[in-house]
């Protein structure tokens, strides 16, 4: 059984973890909506940036490559079979 700073502890972990995605989503879109180049898209590079940036930080490109991969499979089942969040 975990005990209460153990548990405070993981959930700290997890808001930061959480966090750290949230905060990378919203400077994307703010990026987006700003791009003077609208003809030159930002996602894209941006995540191919990402995973650049991952493998300077030590993960393996087979962590990389299968979490890109596993993301975008489970994508439309957070979608809920929409192309756009409503």
């Amino acid at each position: 059984m975990t005990d209460e700073p153990d548990q405070a502890a993981n959930d700290a972990w997890q808001t930061t973890f959480h966090e750290a995605a949230y905060r990378f989503s919203v400077a994307l879109k703010e990026l987006h909506q700003t791009n003077p180049w609208p003809e030159t898209p930002v996602l894209a590079p941006a995540i191919n940036l990402l995973a650049t940036e991952l493998w300077d930080r030590c993960f393996s490109l087979a962590e990389i490559t299968s979490a890109f991969k596993d993301a975008a499979a489970d994508l439309p089942r957070y979608a809920a079979g929409e192309e756009v969040r409503p």
